[in-house]
């Protein structure tokens, strides 16, 4: 009834389609292959989320729904000898509801053998403005309370820099105490169980990310952030990683792949000491993704975005 009663409801749903083929359409013609990967997995991996769990009857075994959509496994056709593969298909986390979070939605990932990060952030400017024009005939939105023109240049936003700025602390030298204090006088909520200062600083980031309209790229965050991300070589402390910015929030994240088996292996252990002091969103060691790593993974750049990108170009809230 309410589509029947509301054109602009239903018109909705033929633009999400534009959306989603638009996307599809242009992957296809920079020669990305199309791929489907498994949605229930033994190790729920490519990501910092909580996952859902079910139970596997025939196997008498829990197993996970994918947190992403099959970064490990898309890495593992880089491995196997595949240059350019996209994925667009259904993700699930089990967290927290907003306006910007759902539960249970669609995201394409892509990954591209021989680029790195800037690469990708030239390739992702290209495809935001494809998707926005095939989709809504136009590069000017407006998203909250900015007004975003996709056309512009693109800014460049500096992780700590962005922090010091907004919040008055300096990410490299701080303590845990100090980011809570902060936390608690900028009126930032946060879940207190598995609280370590990764997740505080990633508190303090979802404060000021609110001040910036975009379109933008995020750079520089450190390599405790994001354990899947190849160090960059001039100051190994940070990783090479973008995130798209626009309207206040992340709409989009991609980065040179970490491909030395030994870092990662590192890595996955410092997760996995997380998640044993309680940080459920701390990620799972994947032993068989390491063992494809040490046959050798090509340079990769890897990138993925949500329905949370049309929801913003539609300034409606993602369950809408």
């Amino acid at each position: 009834l309410d589509m029947l009663f509301h054109p602009e409801i239903k018109e909705m749903v033929v633009k999400r389609a534009k959306f989603w083929q638009s996307m599809r359409e242009f992957m296809m013609k920079k020669g990305f292959l199309e791929v489907e990967t498994p949605v229930l997995e033994n190790t729920a991996g490519g990501a910092d989320a909580r996952p859902f769990i079910t139970h596997h009857n025939a196997l008498n075994m829990d197993v996970y729904l994918r947190i992403s959509t099959g970064e490990l496994w898309q890495k593992r056709l880089m491995a196997a000898g595949f240059e350019k593969t996209f994925e667009i298909g259904r993700q699930f986390r089990n967290e927290g509801m907003s306006a910007e979070h759902l539960q249970d939605y669609t995201q394409i990932e892509f990954y591209w053998a021989y680029a790195d990060y800037n690469d990708g952030m030239k390739f992702v400017e290209r495809l935001y403005k494809y998707v926005a024009e095939k989709t809504f005939d136009t590069l000017k939105f407006k998203i909250g309370e900015f007004n975003v023109d996709l056309g512009k240049e693109w800014e460049i936003y500096n992780y700590e820099e962005i922090i010091k700025k907004f919040t008055g602390i300096d990410i490299l030298n701080v303590d845990l105490k100090e980011i809570e204090k902060k936390l608690q006088k900028l009126d930032v909520p946060y879940d207190k169980k598995g609280f370590n200062i990764t997740r505080g600083i990633d508190n303090l980031w979802k404060y000021a990310r609110k001040h910036l309209g975009g379109p933008g790229f995020l750079i520089d965050v450190p390599a405790s952030i994001e354990p899947l991300a190849k160090r960059k070589e001039n100051n190994p402390e940070l990783v090479q990683r973008f995130q798209v910015i626009l309207g206040g929030s992340e709409v989009g994240k991609g980065y040179s792949e970490l491909n030395d088996p030994i870092d990662q292996a590192q890595r996955f252990a410092e997760q996995q000491k997380l998640r044993e002091a309680g940080d459920e969103e701390a990620q799972m060691f994947d032993h068989e993704f390491v063992e494809a790593l040490e046959y050798g993974m090509p340079p990769t750049c890897g990138f993925g975005v949500s329905e949370r990108l049309f929801a913003f170009l539609m300034n409606k809230p993602a369950r809408e």
